[in-house]
C-alpha cells in the first residue's frame, strides 16, 4: 500500500495560522483624551510558515502556541502605550517573528474603533507584513 501525503505533510510548503479579532480596551492615540479615556482595539494576525512537523507529530511543543501569541499581543496592546497604530502594529509583528522561530512571515492588522477624525467612521485600520530575512533572522534577546 502506498503512502499518501496531503497538504500540511509536505515539508517546505507555506501554511497559515490566523488569530482573528483579538479585542482589547487600551489607551493609544495622539490626543490627550484618547490616552485618558481609552478605546476598543482589535488585532488580526496571520502567521505563515512550514507547519508540517506539528501536523505530523500533533504535539504542542512542535507548534506555534496560540496562547503565547495572544499573550504577547495582549502585553503590547494593554501594557504599553503608543501614539500611532503604525507603531503598535509593527511592534506586534516584530515581537511575533522574534519569539516564534517556525514563522517565515506575519501579517498584522490593528483596528481602532470610533477614531476622532472629525466625522463618523467605524474604525481605522493599519496593516503591516513583516518577513523573516533568511540571511539575517530575527534573534531572541
Amino acid at each position: 500500500m502506498s503512502s499518501v501525503q496531503r497538504g500540511p505533510a509536505y515539508p517546505g510548503k507555506e501554511q497559515c495560522i490566523r488569530l482573528s479579532n483579538a479585542t482589547f480596551y487600551a489607551y493609544h492615540g495622539v490626543l490627550t483624551n484618547e490616552q485618558a479615556s481609552g478605546g476598543k482595539f482589535e488585532v488580526d494576525v496571520e502567521m505563515f510558515g512550514d507547519f508540517s512537523k506539528p501536523a505530523r507529530s500533533d504535539r504542542l511543543k512542535d507548534a506555534v502556541d496560540y496562547e503565547k501569541v495572544y499573550s504577547s499581543i495582549k502585553t503590547l496592546v494593554v501594557e504599553k502605550r503608543f501614539y500611532l497604530l503604525e507603531s503598535l502594529g509593527t511592534q506586534i509583528a516584530e515581537s511575533i517573528l522574534k519569539n516564534f522561530d517556525q514563522l517565515s512571515r506575519v501579517v498584522v492588522r490593528v483596528r481602532k474603533h470610533t477614531p476622532q477624525v472629525g466625522g463618523v467612521v467605524d474604525f481605522v485600520e493599519f496593516e503591516t507584513e513583516e518577513l523573516r530575512d533568511k540571511n539575517d533572522p530575527i534573534k531572541r534577546d
